[in-house]
């Protein structure tokens, strides 16, 4: 057998360099390219491999500011790619490793795909306990690391030099898989990256992993057909499934045919166009009166590529019809039999191609596409008014997010992840294509935004990208400016001052607390954060992180930072202040966030009684769909 002697850090680096993804035709190498911050952990393993064979392999190294920073980076990277393509992850023992343990989740939960190569302690154990180890007095190959296993799809650790070679053909398996995929992590003890061994130079050969298109039962699908065919007022919710399988032509065609209504998801906004007929928004506690009202009286709820979590299902209580019936088409099939639903477990760009044949002769009532029809007017002038200025010298958040949606048009890409944000931009952002809109929603990790522009922008430098984070997000992650200036990337980030979490303050006066904890105010005497707001001048921080910069109060100046801000020949920063009591309402809608059960104070009281009516509406939908 021929070989080849490489450190086991080498060996890797050459591997990964030669994994490639096949989709429809496509074909592509799967791993972009390698982000780290070195240490003494991996810089003479992953690090050396880097530099030495980097080059060759065509296999670049990013260095970012912050490792959480990067594993968002290669997150929203694989989101914006389809999760044909991401990045491997590479951080040195101890913090630098566990940094990315918050990366990962966000990863798992999204199902997006992402290698994350921490550094772990001495398999020899010699130097126990090595700088930054954390020792464990009864179990010894217990380590820090172990804390990304319950955030991964799928967990190793390198202990010799030779065991990548059974372990990373795994490891691609489950990042290519479309119902597996999610954070994959090789913790790669110090010594063994350092390690030589004869390799087989077959272990190194192309290899292409071609992603499933798995086809679901017939039977299922004929047995859907007729549940669709039966029912009298159907409601698609499509979720970012959809996208991720390119299923959104075949979407297109079965709605407009058959004229059942589509209501969205965070992941998957913009697979239609928002003014496109039977698209009538964002479904469940952040949705539209539309979405909601259809979702209210729907006898048959056809789940398409969601999780079906919390919030499109308004906490359980948006589906409201004693008869309503499910029908789950996932390639996941945890998720086709969430809600007790027909399961048809395949994948949505084919089922949907399926369903359309079959339903070519189906189309619903006159009068049920009328209800649509006023119920996106309906819609549409609520919008309408949210985004237009009342008073240019008082800006509302709203009326910042209409402005920049003009500016970006509906190609433009917005993101977000966390703060008040997310409720309104699903209710006011007018999307026209698939990618257009980029809220990561299933984790609303905070200091998401910035690190998450870099990576749509390395997958799509052409198209602008602008970033929605409000100042407490900001204040979380903003180091990765410096990484978009480095790199030469220019994305443009809003920052909307509103002094402080603000989201989860009017979360809080809704639960009856008075205000507590969570503006960005001055402590008091009293010992409370009661004082001043403190004013942050974050144009001026961007500018010294190397960005263009503008402040803006009013309108106008909002709308000529936006303009400048297109022309820069770098990231560039907004800091725009918004009134925080103006705010967006909800929309036929409810979450469970439960106030206490128990407060000598008269607010939390009454709260609590109008919450224990709330949950009256929630359901546990037992009746399985056959």
């Amino acid at each position: 057998m021929n070989t080849i002697r490489l450190t086991m850090g080498q060996a890797l680096i050459h591997f990964i360099a030669n994994q490639y993804i096949e989709r429809d035709g496509l074909e592509q190498r799967f791993v972009a390219g390698v982000w780290g911050i070195f240490g003494h952990g991996n810089l003479a393993g992953i690090g050396q491999a880097l530099e030495e064979y980097g080059s060759d392999l065509k296999m670049p190294h990013y260095r970012p500011q912050n490792e959480q920073g990067m594993v968002h980076v290669a997150a929203a990277f694989a989101k914006h790619q389809n999760r044909l393509q991401t990045y491997a992850c590479a951080a040195s023992i101890g913090p630098g490793s566990l940094n990315m343990v918050t990366g990962a989740a966000l990863a798992t939960i999204n199902r997006l795909p992402v290698l994350l190569l921490p550094s772990d302690y001495f398999a020899n154990h010699l130097p126990d306990p090595v700088l930054q180890q954390m020792e464990h007095p009864l179990e010894r190959d217990s380590s820090a690391n172990d804390a990304f296993r319950p955030v991964s799809r799928y967990f190793d650790r390198i202990s010799r030099p030779e065991q990548i070679i059974s372990s990373l053909p795994e490891a691609f398996r489950i990042l290519t898989d479309p119902s597996e995929t999610g954070a994959v992590t090789l913790s790669l003890c110090e010594d063994v990256q350092t390690e030589a061994y004869d390799y087989p130079l077959e272990f190194f050969a192309k290899r292409v992993w071609r992603v499933r298109r798995p086809v679901a039962e017939p039977e299922l699908i004929a047995r859907a057909c007729e549940l669709i065919r039966a029912a009298k007022n159907p409601l698609i919710v499509a979720g970012g499934g959809v996208t991720y399988s390119g299923a959104n032509t075949e979407l297109e065609q079965l709605v407009s045919h058959t004229g059942i209504a589509v209501s969205e998801t965070q992941a998957s906004k913009g697979m239609l166009p928002w003014n496109h007929a039977q698209n009538v928004g964002v479904v469940g506690t952040l949705g539209s009166t539309a979405a909601n009202k259809l979702a209210r009286d729907a006898d048959l709820i056809v789940a398409i590529g969601t999780r079906l979590a919390d919030f499109p299902t308004a906490s359980k209580s948006a589906f409201q019809n004693p008869n309503v019936q499910f029908i789950g088409i996932n390639v996941c099939a945890m998720d086709a039999h969430k809600q007790n639903a027909l399961p048809v477990v395949g994948d949505a760009k084919r089922t949907l191609k399926t369903l359309l044949e079959l339903l070519k002769d189906h189309k619903t009532s006159s009068e049920y596409q009328k209800n649509i029809t006023d119920l996106k007017l309906e819609w549409d002038k609520i919008v309408n008014d949210l985004r237009t200025v009342k008073d240019p010298n008082n800006l509302a958040q709203a009326e910042v997010i209409g402005m920049v949606n003009d500016v970006a048009g509906g190609h433009g890409v917005v993101i977000c992840a966390a703060g008040s944000m997310p409720g309104d931009l699903p209710k006011l952002w007018r999307s026209t294509d698939p990618k257009s809109y980029h809220l990561e929603y299933g984790f609303s990790c905070m200091g998401y935004e910035i690190p998450a522009a870099i990576g749509v922008k390395l997958a799509e430098p052409t198209r602008d990208v602008f970033v929605m984070v409000g100042d407490g997000s900001y204040l979380m992650m903003n180091s990765e400016i410096v990484t978009a200036v480095q790199e030469g990337l220019k994305p443009i980030v809003i920052v909307v001052d509103n002094h402080g979490f603000q989201s989860i303050h009017s979360l809080q006066r809704s639960q009856g607390s008075p205000t507590f904890g969570l503006e960005l105010r001055y402590r008091e005497e009293n010992s409370r954060y009661d004082g001043p707001f403190i004013a942050v001048d974050y144009a001026m921080h961007g500018q010294a992180m190397g960005a263009r910069a503008w402040t803006a109060h009013t309108e106008s100046e909002f709308k000529a930072a936006l303009l400048e801000a297109k022309k820069s020949d770098r990231i560039a920063v907004i800091h725009v202040f918004v009134d925080p009591e103006k705010r967006v309402g909800g929309f036929e809608s409810w979450w469970d966030a439960p106030p206490a059960e128990v407060s000598g104070q008269k607010g939390v009281q009454e709260a609590r009684a109008e919450y224990e009516e709330k949950i009256k509406k929630q359901r546990s939908y037992l009746k399985v769909t056959e």
